[in-house]
């Protein structure tokens, strides 16, 4: 008995020390987001009073309005928007057509294509910097919207078909066939009856992607300059002051422009643990 209880003891301290550890990990990660959402409900008199990490003294919801409008960020919304969504809905056909032509049928130099899709993945966005905004000036669409689209989609394909490709090859072949007896086509089988059973899958990457593309800045910087063409995340720079910076201004175009993603991962929050586990089984 007196073993049972020592072994019940440890137990219960393990998962006490687990939980008060994970706890204050949590808290550790949410404590910037908290000073975000308080700083964007401050006056801008209070902060100078004050400063940046003290209790609030204030309450305004006027930031909002103030980067909303003067900031720009109607319009820079409507850029990333018109970014985003496109790229998701573009590169998640083109990497399920791919994924299922690479998984259910034995195509020549099929693993050479994968590794290089992956290859590509892994390559530095840095090191790319240069030859992208060059190409894109040859081409004639740097600084249009277009370019950035084109960009989002040739860098996320590859990683998006290596997921869907691994997701796909668990599907039971004898379904396939079965279609293929009923006289089904290569289109019928892929609309029909791999596309809906890669739903979890393509609902999880739905909410990485416009995670991804929405927040991304790097490539906007790089293939954008007018400031009227910028997406959300580039426009919260036009924010900062160059002598004096409205930090509660700051913060409230900051919680503006998370709100889209965090709407998108709620609702495909049910499927996308799920949908990630799935797809990494070989």
């Amino acid at each position: 008995m007196s073993a049972n209880s020592t072994a019940v003891r440890r137990k219960r301290a393990a998962t006490a020390g687990f939980h008060l550890g994970a706890g204050a990990l949590s808290l550790l990660w949410l404590l910037p987001i908290l000073l975000v959402l308080v700083t964007s409900l401050r006056s801008f008199d209070d902060i100078a009073a004050h400063g940046l990490g003290s209790w609030p003294h204030s309450f305004t919801l006027s930031n909002f309005g103030q980067a909303w409008s003067d900031g720009g960020q109607q319009r820079a919304l409507i850029n990333s928007l018109i970014v985003t969504i496109p790229c998701v809905i573009v590169t998640l056909a083109l990497a399920a057509m791919a994924a299922f032509a690479l998984s259910r049928y034995e195509l020549p130099f099929r693993r050479a294509l994968l590794l290089l899709m992956l290859g590509g993945n892994l390559l530095p966005p840095q090191i790319l910097l240069i030859p992208v905004s060059k190409l894109s000036e040859m081409m004639g669409v740097y600084d249009t919207l277009p370019a950035l689209i084109g960009v989002q989609i040739g860098f996320g394909v590859g990683f998006y078909v290596f997921v869907l490709h691994g997701f796909m090859r668990a599907i039971p072949v004898e379904i396939q066939q079965a279609a293929v007896v009923d006289g089904a086509g290569p289109w019928q089988i892929f609309w029909r009856i791999i596309l809906p059973l890669t739903r979890p899958a393509l609902a999880a990457l739905s909410a990485l992607s416009f995670t991804w593309i929405f927040n991304d800045l790097l490539w906007a910087i790089t293939v954008l300059r007018s400031d009227t063409k910028m997406p959300i995340t580039a426009a919260l720079i036009g924010l900062q002051g160059q002598y004096v910076s409205m930090w509660n201004v700051i913060a409230a175009g900051s919680v503006i422009a998370a709100a889209p993603t965090v709407a998108v991962f709620l609702c495909f929050q049910r499927h996308f643990v799920a949908g990630l586990n799935l797809g990494a089984v070989k």
